[in-house]
């Protein structure tokens, strides 16, 4: 399908109207659902964990994220085959997340229910990923490698979206953009139900941003960031992956690129210094950016514009495909490529302001340059030292959280 018809494709079967409803209903819940949260324990105090606001605020929001999913769903959405195993394993997570929310969990005990409710889908319902199709090397079914591949990609996408709500407005916009690029791309497969879900998420998140933005009125909490992570996934699944396009397995990572690199960098770092990988600290890419100098706002413009232009070459890739019915076309590859290196280096100058790579890390892949335009010294290297340096800051923002 072209993306002309999948635009189009996207005003029909009731998409806009899923939408619509699903922020409306958010819109609407979210402030009675701050005005329970002391009530039953559900406010954020801080101290459990790294935090970057200073007062107590509601953090059992993606109750309303979650009600107004699951009521969309059920008037636009076609809940029968799997799609019915989703909603429920959906609502079973929200409702691990609030119980942790008010009491909390372990990690190790949240990763393990996750896991288990993820059963309902993939196993009740036979929703997995059954192959897998790679550049130059084609379609391949993956057969018994299925349910465990499924799970690890479901419980995964739900504890990187619950490990990137630290910040305002920050998930909720990752989440946003993703199910609105998985709807695109669910509809460019012919995967209208998909879409209808993607599209009612997106509705959900965008409307819970009007009392997420900073400063935040409420918090999705765990109830919000698990429940829309493991969801996420289980669209990805349904909407994307089961499909032969070779997008079909860059489409998702691409997608959620943002907090895959997130966590990929922060579990590194732990594991580096000899902490636990679910030990919390200050190393998210968002404490980066506020270590730097920058607001609240302007770090999660950053990282959503991050999302978007990697989202967007996804979609790109999706319509503009370089090697379509297997034979390879010369125009698409160099507008690929040529965007490509558009996007490489955007990620690239984010990860080196927010000093992930360094000085050396950049002359050791030949992009010395890049440091010496920064310093405007032709001469600069790596500062010595460094090891020393950054040994003494990690020691600096974990301070308190071991």
């Amino acid at each position: 399908m072209s993306f002309e018809d999948s635009i189009r494709g996207l005003a029909d079967d009731g998409i806009p109207w899923a939408f619509l409803s699903a922020a409306l209903v958010v819109l609407v819940l979210t402030p009675l659902v701050a005005r329970l949260a002391p009530r039953i324990g559900g406010v954020d105090h801080g101290g459990d964990r790294p935090r970057v606001h200073t007062r107590p605020v509601p953090r059992i929001g993606g109750v309303a994220i979650v009600v107004a999913i699951l009521a969309a769903a059920a008037v636009w959405a076609d809940i029968d085959g799997p799609y019915t195993g989703m909603l429920i394993g959906t609502g079973l997570v929200a409702l691990v997340g609030l119980y942790d929310d008010i009491n909390g969990l372990r990690p190790s005990a949240k990763l393990a229910a996750v896991a288990l409710v993820a059963l309902i889908p993939v196993v009740g319902w036979d929703l997995r990923i059954e192959h897998v199709t790679l550049p130059f090397v084609g379609d391949h079914d993956i057969g018994w490698a299925s349910v465990p591949l499924t799970l690890l990609w479901v419980t995964f996408l739900a504890n990187l979206v619950n490990l990137i709500d630290g910040m305002d407005a920050l998930a909720a916009g990752i989440v946003a953009i993703a199910s609105g690029s998985f709807a695109l791309l669910a509809v460019s497969f012919g995967r209208a139900d998909a879409a209808v879900l993607a599209a009612i998420v997106c509705g959900a998140t965008l409307g819970f941003l009007r009392h997420n933005y900073h400063p935040a009125k409420i918090f999705m909490g765990d109830s919000g960031a698990l429940a829309l992570g493991f969801l996420l996934a289980l669209i990805a699944v349904e909407g994307v992956l089961k499909t032969a396009a070779t997008i079909a397995l860059a489409g998702p990572l691409l997608v959620m690129a943002v907090p895959i690199l997130d966590t990929s960098f922060v579990v590194l770092k732990r594991l580096k210094y000899r902490r636990p990988p679910w030990s919390p600290d200050h190393n998210h890419f968002y404490h980066r950016f506020l270590r730097i100098g920058f607001s609240q706002r302007r770090t999660a413009a950053y990282l959503h514009l991050w999302a978007i232009l990697l989202s967007a070459y996804a979609i790109l890739v999706r319509f503009v495909p370089p090697r379509p019915q297997g034979v390879w076309d010369g125009g698409a590859v160099i507008l690929l490529s040529s965007i490509g290196v558009v996007v490489l280096a955007a990620s690239v100058w984010m990860a080196y302001t927010l000093e992930i790579l360094k000085a050396r890390h950049l002359q050791a892949l030949g992009l010395g340059r890049l440091v010496r335009a920064e310093m405007g010294d032709d001469e600069v290297g790596p500062p010595e030292r460094e090891d020393e340096r950054q040994d003494t800051v990690e020691r600096t923002v974990t301070a308190g959280y071991r």
